[in-house]
């Protein structure tokens, strides 16, 4: 089977993040992969481990995501391919991302496409369904749980807390949700053999891409941290004095009311 993984470099949310004059301070940030993309690369590694074939984790960034495609490869996976747009392209957005991965798959024999069913960053959730469709493929958004014999692929789907059953076919494109994995840690062998695994560095150029091609289509105005919580307050004395004095700060202090 040929699996690839998309897979992308987000800031790490359980560490300080700094916004100096509307703009995140990278200096200052510390990067991880995201971590629903952990549950695509470690379903990969099932899979090709049940299946053979081998697993190709791509990445699009600049030349710091190595970091990263090196971490997967420690996981398990077999090749790495970074698509460097630091020099190439200023912004971008899930447009921009669809459209290098569109040309990026073009040419290529893809059996099964994963990746997280979110960024931790952004959230949208739009960049593998975007693909799937500009390559003509069958997705399934959420699953939690993926069995696949020959070109027959039976999928749980996560649905608000319930599970959908759907049957589909290869090739075929998955966004994965938490519960479908335990995604491993990279043992100490699996690092050394990472060092000494192929990792392809391309740029937008390789792929007969001009940077109109790729325009975003949506732009940031502003990024800014939520307001820090306000201490709760305890509401004492009968209940009936208590609805009174919650509707009374609802109403005058919270202004929802």
């Amino acid at each position: 089977m040929n699996i690839y993984v998309l897979l992308k470099k987000t800031f790490d949310t359980e560490e300080k993040i700094i916004i100096n004059d509307g703009q995140i301070e990278d200096d200052s940030a510390e990067f991880i992969i995201n971590p629903y993309d952990e549950y695509a690369v470690e379903e990969a590694i099932n899979q090709r481990d049940e299946h053979g074939g081998e697993v190709t984790v791509v990445t699009i960034g600049d030349e710091d995501s190595d970091k990263q495609l090196r971490t997967a490869l420690a996981m398990g996976a077999d090749k790495a391919v970074l698509i460097d747009t630091e020099d190439d392209l200023e912004d971008g957005d899930q447009y921009t991302t669809t459209k290098i991965l569109e040309a990026f798959f073009q040419d290529r024999e893809v059996d099964l496409i994963l990746a997280g069913n979110v960024a931790i960053d952004e959230a949208s959730g739009q960049v593998g369904p975007r693909l799937a469709e500009c390559l003509g493929i069958n997705y399934v958004t959420t699953i939690t749980d993926l069995k696949i014999d020959g070109d027959t692929a039976n999928i749980d789907k996560d649905v608000e807390g319930d599970v959908e059953k759907i049957e589909t076919s290869l090739p075929l494109l998955v966004t994965c949700q938490q519960g479908l994995n335990e995604p491993r840690y990279p043992s100490l062998p699996g690092i050394m053999k990472a060092k000494k695994k192929p990792m392809e560095d391309l740029e937008i150029d390789d792929l007969d891409l001009e940077e109109e091609d790729v325009e975003p289509k949506t732009k940031t105005v502003e990024i800014f941290l939520p307001a820090e919580k306000e201490a709760g307050k305890i509401l004492e004395g009968e209940v009936e004095d208590q609805v009174k004095e919650l509707v009374s700060l609802l109403k005058n202090e919270a202004k929802v009311l």
